[in-house]
């Protein structure tokens, strides 16, 4: 019987615009696995899908070309159309929670306040999908927050954060060769 599928999900803008915006942080990661894969994208439905394997585990990127705070409608296009569970995708996003470079992943849970996960959420009618958070920090000043996630980093922060690029791709390779567990206790912190 053939491995399941997976797939790992960056949420993120579309267009050239927001590319390397702290909000895209996901696509970036996504783009970073691709990159080591070799995986080329194309466009299937609302989102750009590239298929792939590491290590023998078939899975699929995703950068859904709906806003974040909209990416629901495509992740359950794509849930829907591969006949998987929550449990099967892994959903990379920014959080302004946790300090710049941090990595945060969870099996499943709340969503923070972050809107591309309520709406992921809402269109699946479950919360039981793997995320994987990347801190981005959160120096802006009362009602600027909108406009801090769409700002690009300063090179101060991409010290912090192509590090924190490289470690989430190598933990999202993990979650598809070795489960959620094992990504969680070997890349949390």
């Amino acid at each position: 019987m053939a491995a399941p599928k997976r797939l790992i999900i960056g949420l993120g803008n579309p267009g050239s615009i927001y590319e390397k915006t702290r909000h895209n942080i996901g696509f970036e990661v996504i783009d970073a696995i691709a990159g080591r894969i070799k995986g080329s994208f194309s466009t299937k439905g609302q989102s750009q899908i590239a298929w792939g394997s590491w290590r023998g585990k078939p899975f699929g990127l995703v950068k859904p070309q709906t806003f974040m705070n909209r990416s629901g409608v495509a992740v359950e296009e794509l849930v829907r159309k591969n006949g998987l569970a929550p449990q099967d995708i892994l959903v990379i996003v920014d959080d302004l929670h946790l300090a710049a470079g941090v990595l945060r992943i969870r099996g499943d849970g709340g969503t923070g306040g972050h809107n591309g996960l309520e709406d992921i959420g809402d269109w699946l009618d479950s919360n039981t999908f793997p995320r994987l958070r990347i801190g981005i920090g959160n120096d802006y000043g009362p009602g600027q927050q909108a406009k801090y996630v769409l700002e690009q980093f300063t090179e101060g922060e991409r010290t912090l954060i192509d590090p924190a690029i490289e470690k989430a791709r190598d933990a999202a390779l993990t979650y598809v060769t070795d489960g959620i567990m094992t990504a969680m206790n070997r890349y949390n912190g």
